[in-house]
């Protein structure tokens, strides 16, 4: 299998093909104005005093709502209101929380300014994201942003058919039948998709070509993934095709990770493949410890992987598709209706090696393939 282009730009055709196979001061600002005019009123009368009393008691309640909970006066309920539908932790969820922040500035919205966001947070217990998603829609937000995979943009779909929705993920939201057309997706949905879910096999791949005396792997997945099934599959059509054996592993919360690694060594795996999966990318650094700890060669999707001490990662550019889910939201409140703006395809996908993980495994990397990589960690 050939080694894909770390930047190109699909059609949703190709796609297809692929797939089925500050907060800003205003409140200060606008007391400093209102202060400096207020001095220029003379002691010319009852009136002068009067208007310059009054001015005061605004510049004091304005005052206590730009120091108050909300930051800025200008969080005040006037401003469009996003709903963000989290599926971790915040601290997790920072990097990208980022992204779409700054995605969103592109249009012009910045929060704190002119826009608010609410979050609600699923801290990895996906099954409270309906619940949260119906919160959301409760609250008559005028986007909701639904970030970070497929059972986020069901969740949101199953709460509401009215308010727009913008989701990002890493499979085909076609085949998982969140739209129904990458082109028109139509009614109130629409968003960003990345390569993440597709690219698998390459992971597979790639590890084999570093441990290629290897002829069994094992994979860990989601059995809660509602991608999990089709990425299995597309995984065995590959080993068999490379004259590979796959064991299965499921894990989908953090206590199971431990067995994950346990086990590999003993069916006798030469490494370990983590399908794409939030509940594992959130979570690199605890994969990396383990990982380490239990001497498991092991590639995942999320970059976060490698720069804490694991071997490698292979997948989408998670920064560049919440920043888009972020021009996006910002253009559905500008008007745009979601049934107009086609699936956004962030076709890039990056490719990171931990020269010095390797080195410590006593993995012997060849120059080629460490030529392809986008960042080698040493």
């Amino acid at each position: 299998m050939a080694h894909p282009p770390h930047s190109q730009t699909a059609s949703p055709g190709l796609y297809l093909s692929m797939a089925r196979q500050e907060t800003a001061s205003d409140g200060q600002v606008a007391l400093a104005a209102y202060s400096a005019r207020a001095s220029l009123i003379t002691r010319a009368g009852p009136l002068a005093r009067e208007v310059l009393m009054r001015r005061r008691q605004f510049l004091a309640a304005l005052g206590g709502m730009a120091t108050g909970p909300l930051a800025s006066y200008a969080q005040g309920p006037g401003l469009p209101l996003i709903g963000y539908l989290g599926p971790e932790a915040p601290e997790r969820f920072a990097s990208r929380v980022n992204a779409f922040r700054d995605g969103l500035a592109e249009t012009g919205y910045i929060e704190g300014r002119n826009v608010r966001i609410e979050f609600r947070w699923a801290d990895g217990d996906y099954q409270k994201l309906p619940a949260l998603a119906a919160d959301l829609a409760a609250r008559q937000v005028a986007v909701m942003v639904a970030p970070g995979g497929a059972p986020n943009a069901l969740a949101a779909k199953l709460a509401t058919t009215t308010i727009p929705i913008v989701f990002e993920m890493g499979g085909d939201p076609v085949a998982l039948g969140i739209v129904p057309s990458l082109s028109q997706p139509g009614a109130n949905l629409t968003g960003v998709s990345s390569l993440s879910v597709e690219v698998g096999p390459k992971r597979l791949e790639s590890l084999h070509e570093v441990i290629p005396t290897a002829s069994v792997f094992a994979v860990a997945a989601n059995p809660t993934s509602p991608t999990a099934n089709s990425q299995l599959e597309i995984l065995k059509r590959t080993a068999d095709a490379l004259g590979l054996r796959l064991h299965v592993l499921h894990a989908s919360a953090e206590q199971e990770f431990e067995q994950l690694f346990a086990r590999s060594p003993e069916l006798g795996a030469g490494g370990l493949v983590f399908t794409s999966d939030p509940v594992f990318a959130f979570r690199s650094q605890q994969l990396a410890a383990l990982a380490t700890g239990h001497r498991v060669p092991t590639i995942t999707q999320s970059r976060d992987f490698p720069l804490a001490g694991g071997l490698m990662s292979y997948g989408g550019d998670f920064v560049q598709s919440h920043r888009q889910a972020g021009v996006y939201a910002g253009r559905v409140l500008k008007g745009e209706k979601p049934s107009d703006l086609p699936i956004q395809l962030v076709t890039r996908v990056e490719f990171f090696i931990n020269l010095k993980t390797a080195r410590s495994l006593g993995l012997t990397v060849p120059i080629p393939f460490l030529a392809r990589a986008d960042e080698v960690i040493e």
